[in-house]
């Protein structure tokens, strides 16, 4: 009798913070985990503590299209040509005003938030579409609501990525494909603790979230019937609020409340 392969998710940044804490959740109930980031020696590490049966692991820069061409194969063969969920987590930030950040961090951050998420959708496409019931959560973010000041490039690269998730949801879901985000607000990571606890509005609103939280609502985004997903899904309550004040509120009281939380 042929054994049905275990399902299967491809996390990327899965080195630390959000990408780990989904890697530990995944490995523990039994699935087959793709570990993938730019620090190759620490998910080869990681792999070893929690999958060494039932996971993979390999370097991945996001932003290149010929890494995501070998990342796929060396999964699809791991896996037994199986894609149940592919997790866009790789993420990085700017955290300064808009022009004392240098323009080549400013490019990174596109490079990797937003290119990086359109060459995974893209490399996957095919893995995905053979996979009954198969699903893309991209790793989005309560700033993509309205324009941040200090995070101006990450909150435009994640704004696209909501959009993207739209787009592709519109696109693929005939094809049995689901595409979702996440959207958080401040997660205790080391990039909020290292790069954004500064900023005026993380000390206004504190940071409430931890990556164990997100982790769960991937969980249960990838154990839900895909044809009841929300396409977005706002992680915490103050991110519900403030949700729903962008849905209900006038444009300029949205810029008026985001301008006065972070003091200009």
């Amino acid at each position: 009798m042929t054994q049905t392969p275990r399902p299967a998710i491809l996390i990327t940044g899965a080195a630390a913070g959000i990408g780990l804490a989904v890697a530990e959740r995944f490995a523990r109930a039994g699935w087959f985990v793709g570990l993938y980031d730019l620090n190759a020696t620490a998910v080869q590490d990681l792999r070893q503590r929690l999958c060494a049966d039932h996971g993979i692991a390999g370097r991945l820069d996001v932003a290149q299209a010929s890494d995501w061409a070998s990342a796929m194969t060396h999964f699809a063969q791991a896996s037994g040509g199986r894609l149940d969920v592919l997790f866009n987590n790789a993420g990085v930030s700017v955290t300064l005003p808009f022009a004392q950040a240098e323009l080549a961090r400013h490019h990174l951050v596109v490079d990797v938030n937003l290119k990086g998420v359109i060459n995974g959708c893209h490399a996957a496409h095919a893995l995905l579409r053979a996979t009954p019931g198969s699903r893309v959560i991209n790793m989005c973010s309560a700033s993509a609501l309205h324009g941040q000041p200090e995070l101006g490039s990450y909150s435009a690269t994640k704004a696209a990525v909501r959009s993207l998730t739209e787009a592709l949801d519109i696109e693929w879901r005939g094809q049995g494909i689901r595409v979702v985000d996440v959207l958080p607000l401040f997660v205790d990571t080391a990039m909020v603790r290292n790069d954004v606890s500064r900023m005026k509005t993380v000390k206004m609103l504190g940071v409430r979230l931890s990556a164990d939280d997100v982790a769960r609502t991937v969980w249960d985004l990838a154990q839900r019937n895909p044809q009841r997903l929300p396409v977005h899904t706002h992680v915490g309550l103050q991110t519900k609020f403030f949700a729903l004040l962008s849905k209900l509120s006038p444009g300029w009281v949205n810029h008026w409340v985001t301008a006065k939380m972070a003091g200009y």
